[in-house]
């Protein structure tokens, strides 16, 4: 299963906000066996949601869209996803229930377009603040508040599903370019992806399906780089 992850804001794209939600999403996939093909951050546009999220519906199995959700002027995310799929916002009754009945909101308390999602799309009730997120065909909506988001994410997250890698990680106390003929190697002789990540010393993330084939592939790397100290 390919996903791409599109976060709106322009507090992410201005630096004001560190793009938190797309590091979690990608990491909770990735233990799921989901490839995360794309992150995308996208300005709070209409236009930019729509015309994203239409790209990338086409192009992946699905779409999970987190931020700007909510009845204020810069929360487009609803109107750009709707947009994308050719729809109209309209109130959703089981948004409004939720909300007046378990979130025990007074109708009067919620601001003009609260309970609106795209015509036709599953409402996804937010149980740990009040913006609802929605699915559109294969686009997940999720708000943008951590909390909010994580929560959400966990009512869906058995949807996205795939080949979990089994993961070794190697460290090499030795340049990155000096290991570039091992990395090279150990490509060539198993079915195993290689990351290099430098830092005090440089870890070599060996990952694939096949356990077996990856451990063979650590310890054929093991022998041939510098142990730390």
């Amino acid at each position: 299963m390919e996903v791409a992850v599109v976060t709106v804001g322009d507090e992410i794209l201005a630096g004001d906000t560190v793009n938190t939600n797309a590091a979690w999403l990608g990491a909770r996939l990735t233990e799921r066996g989901v490839d995360v093909e794309r992150v995308t951050v996208v300005p709070d546009r209409v236009a930019d949601v729509a015309r994203v999220v239409n790209e990338y519906h086409a192009e992946y199995d699905a779409v999970i869209v987190t931020g700007g959700l909510g009845p204020t002027h810069d929360d487009v995310t609803m109107e750009g996803v709707a947009a994308a799929f050719g729809r109209d916002l309209a109130e959703n009754d089981a948004v409004h229930r939720h909300l007046t009945g378990e979130g025990g909101y007074a109708a009067s308390d919620l601001a003009d377009g609260t309970t609106e999602i795209p015509e036709g799309a599953r409402p996804l009730h937010n149980e740990a603040g009040v913006a609802p997120g929605c699915v559109v065909g294969t686009v997940y909506v999720l708000p943008g508040v951590p909390d909010e988001m994580k929560s959400m994410f966990g009512a869906v997250a058995d949807e996205f599903v795939g080949d979990p890698d089994h993961v070794v990680v190697v460290e090499a106390d030795e340049p990155e370019s000096a290991l570039l003929d091992r990395i090279e190697g150990v490509r060539e002789r198993f079915d195993v992806t290689v990351g290099s990540y430098p830092g005090e010393t440089v870890s070599l993330k060996l990952a694939g399906t096949d356990a077996g084939e990856v451990e063979a592939a650590a310890d054929w790397l093991r022998e041939r780089v510098d142990a730390p100290g």
